[in-house]
């Protein structure tokens, strides 16, 4: 009789479930998983080698594109590196932007893992939902950076311009009539805060129009309760962070543990899970998006009450104005200096982490005191998760290897570099 082999199946890289790059080299047992390869590598673009050859704010684009759909958290701990380096005090009222658009941008994050992860599990209402509410958050980016997804707004020293007094408005066109066009432009009468506020006042209602999709859906437990168990010690052990530590038990939150920004000053709670399966970090994910809209009304709150500077006025490492650049040989000597050279950053090293939201996103940087970093080494959270996939896998259904991937949120800018 011949014998029974266990058969290898290449899962990806053009599977829609495996986000874009991931070859998945499984080995299977009929339908059940016995082990888990994750191929890596197929987007690789050496952003830690260029930043070697580029000046410190040429470098901080390519931060964006690390994980791409959280683009400012990235930024966000680059400059926070940068600012270690150079003992830089931010202004308050940008701390409070950063602390913003943070929240804003965990919102993007986990919209788009909602979205996706509902789709890869059989739900395509859910992606359509919550790509409605990621359109007014670009809008949000679109208002302060001219771009919508790769801002490139936050700066060493602070962001790069202050929140704009009016929102851009729908125009009437072929497809749409005035009375359409004012519908659509009712709340963007105001100023960029005032778009903000309207958002966080209807987005609660959002997120119960995703529960009543899935929280209690059958369907959907079945697919995620008891899939990708993982206990709290194994967690931290395997070097998990974010949702996928909390979802274990740990409250572990860089927020909370270790504040940067504007984070020691706005009130927030952690939400934790109790299995550590797929199911509850569903749960905390959609607890942290509650807590986000939170903290997005209590930064709007203050930056309304406190006009002020949103970058350090040292023209060393920030630009100045445009009127005085225009009008001043000195301001003109030292933006064209800014802009070519760059600024010079002490010889020593620096870890700056952040809570990003698919874990803790770290930049270790080298200076040897030139215009360039010696070395930039990224923390990827995702890098860490998605090697503990053959443990997670392990012993479950061919289908049950697309929720996990699903569970562990995963990008692949930031896990190949």
């Amino acid at each position: 009789m011949a014998e029974i082999k266990n058969y290898t199946l290449n899962f990806g890289p053009q599977h829609p479930a495996a986000h874009g790059v991931l070859r998945l080299v499984l080995e299977l047992d009929g339908e059940v998983v016995q082990r888990a390869d994750p191929h890596i590598g197929l987007l690789h673009r050496a952003t830690e080698k260029l930043a070697e050859h580029k000046t410190y704010i040429q470098s901080l684009p390519y931060m964006d594109r690390l994980d791409y759909v959280s683009m400012m958290c990235n930024e966000q701990a680059y400059c926070l590196a940068i600012e270690k380096m150079l003992g830089l005090e931010v202004p308050l009222r940008a701390q409070y932007i950063r602390t913003m658009f943070g929240e804003i941008t965990r919102l993007l994050n986990h919209l788009m893992w909602l979205g996706s992860h509902g789709n890869d599990c059989g739900s395509s209402t859910i992606l359509i939902y919550t790509f409605r509410e990621r359109e007014d958050l670009f809008d949000m980016y679109e208002a302060v950076s001219g771009a919508r997804m790769h801002a490139a707004y936050f700066r060493p020293g602070g962001v790069y311009r202050d929140l704009p007094e009016q929102m851009a408005q729908y125009k009437p066109n072929k497809i749409r009539n005035a009375k359409a066009i004012a519908e659509l432009n009712t709340n963007r009468q105001g100023s960029l805060l005032d778009f903000i506020e309207d958002f966080t006042q209807r987005f609660p209602k959002c997120v119960d129009e995703y529960e009543t999709l899935l929280t209690d859906n059958r369907i959907w437990k079945q697919r995620t309760v008891g899939i990708g168990v993982v206990s709290p010690e194994r967690a931290l052990n395997l070097g998990m962070s974010g949702p996928m530590l909390r979802g274990s038990g740990v409250a572990w939150d860089l927020r909370k543990k270790q504040p940067y920004d504007a984070y020691g000053l706005v009130d927030f709670d952690i939400p934790v899970g109790k299995t550590g399966d797929s199911y509850d970090r569903y749960l905390v994910r959609v607890r942290e998006m509650r807590e986000s809209n939170k903290i997005i009304q209590q930064c709007v709150k203050w930056l309304r009450a406190n006009p002020g500077s949103v970058i350090v006025d040292n023209h060393k490492v920030a630009p100045p104005a445009r009127e005085s650049m225009k009008s001043n040989m000195e301001e003109l000597i030292h933006h064209f200096k800014l802009f070519t050279e760059g600024f010079r950053v002490p010889a020593g090293e620096a870890y700056a982490a952040v809570e990003h939201p698919k874990g803790e996103f770290g930049i270790y940087l080298v200076s040897d005191g030139a215009n360039k970093p010696y070395r930039l080494k990224i923390r990827a959270p995702g890098f860490a998760h998605l090697a503990t996939l053959d443990e997670l896998a392990k012993g479950h259904m061919l289908a049950d290897a697309v929720a996990i991937i699903g569970t562990l949120d995963i990008v692949f800018g930031e896990i190949d570099r």
